[in-house]
C-alpha cells in the first residue's frame, strides 16, 4: 500500500475520532438540561408539569460572597434563606423551591395559588419559599437572580406574598431573559398597590439580597433536590406525586386536614398571605 493510502487513511481516522469526541461533548451539554413530565389535575384541567434538573453552576456566576449578605426583613439570613408567608404558628408547613424563570413553578403557583392561600387563612398552612436560579445556569442569563432580589425588596415592604404572584403571572419564556431588565421588575411592582416607592426601586437597582438570593441557592445545590419546583409538605415530598396519590388542590387539602388532626390552627401571621 503507497504511503498516500496510509495517510489518507489516518486522516480518516483522525476525523472519526475528531467527531466522537465532539459528538461526546454536544450529548454532555444536551444532559445539562432534564425535563421531565408529570402530568398533573389543576382544577379540573390537565396539566404538563416539567423540573428542571439541577444544573452544577450556581446560577448567576458569582459565589455569595459578592458583596455583603443582607437578608430581606423577616427572614433568617444565617441558618435558612427563606421567606415565610402565613401564620407562624401554622400546624403544617409547605415548603417550596422554586425559580421565578421555571415553566414548571409558574403551573404550579398558578395551579395551586387559591388552594394554598385558602389554607394559610385558616391557620392550617404556612409556606416557606426558598428561591433559586437554576435556569440563569443552565439557560444562561441573570433573569432569575434579579427577580429573586426583587421579590426579597417586596418582602422589605411587607409585600412579598403579592408581588410573587405577579411575577408568576406574568413570567416570560423561558429562553427569554426579560425579568434580567429592573426596570420590567419595576414595571410588574406597579401592579402591586403601594410596592412602587423609591426605596423599593433602590433595592432593586441596587442588587441589595443578591447575596441572599445566592446563598438560597447553594442551599438548593446543597440539598440535593431533583428540580424545581421541588414541594415538601412537611418535610415529605409531595410534587408530582405523594406516595402514589398524584398532587392536586383536593389531594393537597386532603393532606393537610390529615397532618393537621387534633391540632389547633396558627393565629400568628408574621407576614401577608398569597392575597396581600
Amino acid at each position: 500500500m503507497s504511503d498516500k493510502n496510509l495517510e489518507g487513511k489516518r486522516t480518516a481516522r483522525e476525523r472519526l475520532i475528531q467527531e466522537r469526541e465532539a459528538q461526546k461533548v454536544r450529548d454532555r451539554r444536551r444532559r445539562t438540561l432534564i425535563v421531565s413530565a408529570a402530568v398533573v389535575g389543576v382544577l379540573g384541567l390537565t396539566a404538563v408539569v416539567g423540573m428542571l434538573a439541577v444544573n452544577s453552576d450556581s446560577g448567576g456566576g458569582k459565589s455569595d460572597t459578592a458583596g455583603p449578605l443582607l437578608a430581606p426583613k423577616g427572614t433568617d439570613a444565617k441558618s435558612d434563606p427563606m421567606v415565610p408567608v402565613g401564620a407562624t404558628d401554622a400546624p403544617s408547613t409547605l415548603t417550596i423551591w422554586e425559580d421565578f424563570r421555571c415553566p414548571a413553578c409558574a403551573q404550579f403557583e398558578n395551579g395551586f395559588r387559591t388552594t394554598i392561600e385558602e389554607l394559610e387563612k385558616a391557620g392550617q398552612l404556612k409556606a416557606e419559599y426558598h428561591l433559586a436560579t437554576l435556569i440563569d445556569g443552565n439557560m444562561s442569563g441573570t433573569g432569575s437572580l434579579r427577580a429573586a432580589n426583587a421579590a426579597g425588596c417586596a418582602q422589605d415592604a411587607g409585600k412579598f406574598a403579592p408581588y410573587h404572584d405577579v411575577l408568576f403571572q406574568n413570567q416570560p419564556p423561558e429562553t427569554d431573559d426579560a425579568f434580567a431588565k429592573n426596570s420590567r421588575l419595576i414595571e410588574l411592582a406597579g401592579k402591586v398597590d403601594g410596592l412602587v416607592t423609591d426605596p423599593f426601586e433602590q433595592c432593586v437597582n441596587d442588587g441589595a439580597h443578591d447575596s441572599w438570593v445566592r446563598k438560597s441557592n447553594e442551599a438548593f445545590q446543597k440539598g440535593n433536590f431533583n428540580g424545581t419546583p421541588t414541594v415538601l409538605l412537611n418535610g415529605e415530598p409531595v410534587f408530582p406525586k405523594k406516595g402514589d396519590e398524584e398532587i392536586s388542590p383536593a389531594n393537597l387539602k386532603k393532606w393537610v386536614t390529615e397532618a393537621n388532626r387534633g391540632k389547633k390552627a396558627g393565629t400568628a401571621t408574621a407576614t401577608p398571605s398569597a392575597s396581600g
